[in-house]
């Protein structure tokens, strides 16, 4: 039996798009020619959960010049509730989640080694996914009608059907 130098499709030579011939690349750009999306970004509970949490430098950053003095926080899946919390910049460019979050915490039982996701959904709105221990995503729901938390100090919590 004679060996054939033929590819499946049945034509000689190498294949079509794979060599160094001209004509444009299909590959994507280098990762350092690619735009930064500073609207999302995470962190890592790594302290105690329930005490201010510092955000991205970057993000501090985009917010320059219009640094809010309170976000609104929306749990992703747990209804339309805005959770209220006072943001602080320390004029260092570091910019913390301060009074409101140990109420969003404990309402969504964010623990240590928690992985939170925010986006920015731009008019001072994050919304957040919280993902567990196991970092699978936490998703919760709410049988709350009240979407306005500013009128009432209980932590009303969102809640987590497994």
């Amino acid at each position: 039996m004679a060996s054939t130098s033929r590819t499946r499709t049945g034509r000689g030579g190498r294949g079509r798009g794979r060599g160094r011939g001209s004509g444009s690349s299909s590959l994507p750009p280098p990762p350092s020619t690619l735009p930064l999306i500073i609207e999302e970004f995470f962190i890592v509970v790594y302290e105690d959960p329930l005490v201010k949490k510092e955000l991205p430098k970057k993000f501090a950053d985009y917010l320059d010049g219009k640094e809010p003095a309170k976000v609104y926080l929306r749990a992703a899946d747990c209804g339309p509730r805005l959770w209220t919390v006072e943001v602080l910049f320390d004029g260092q460019g570091r910019m913390y989640l301060d009074k409101g979050w140990e109420k969003f915490a404990i309402a969504h039982g964010v623990d240590f080694g928690w992985f939170v996701h925010f986006k920015y959904e731009g008019d001072d709105v994050l919304t957040v996914k919280v993902f567990d221990g196991t970092m699978c995503r936490r998703y919760y729901y709410s049988d709350d009608e009240d979407t306005d938390d500013e009128s009432d100090d209980d932590v009303k919590p969102c809640i987590h059907p497994l």
